[in-house]
């Protein structure tokens, strides 16, 4: 038998994440996803009520054990910048899963920061005008 957290593992492509954002038609703000529209990497608001989203696939490749650490921003951007590059390929976007809001179908990603003394679940709406197809060089 599954377990709900191996459900909903599809992975994703480029292609995939830009349909999501085009699934979603911009009007009044969504009650449900309101507090999580972010152009950049924030922590998941505490006490936020995460069953109004649903995880639709993942970036993770399953035949990677070790995914890359490296980050890319060739115009650079930094990490929680709100033009950060979205490339699946590199650090963190290679470690996150897509979700989207049940009630209005906005699209973001999130992933779990994990520190020396702390975990922090990061989420970030997926936006198509920053999605990258760069890739790292080839493992050797």
């Amino acid at each position: 038998m599954r377990s709900m957290e191996d459900t909903n593992r599809k992975q994703l492509h480029l292609q995939d994440l830009a349909a999501l954002t085009a699934a979603h038609q911009p009007g009044e703000a969504c009650t449900a996803c309101a507090a999580l529209v972010c152009p950049g990497w924030e922590s998941m608001p505490g006490g936020f009520d995460t069953s109004s989203l649903v995880r639709v696939g993942t970036l993770r490749q399953a035949d990677d054990k070790e995914p890359t650490l490296e980050e890319y921003h060739p115009r650079g951007t930094r990490s929680w910048s709100a033009d950060a590059p979205i490339a699946p390929a590199f650090f963190p976007y290679n470690r996150c899963d897509a979700w989207q809001c049940g009630t209005c179908g906005r699209a973001f990603l999130r992933y779990t920061e994990y520190g020396g003394y702390y975990q922090d679940e990061r989420i970030r709406e997926l936006q198509a005008g920053l999605l990258d197809a760069a890739a790292p060089p080839a493992k050797g």
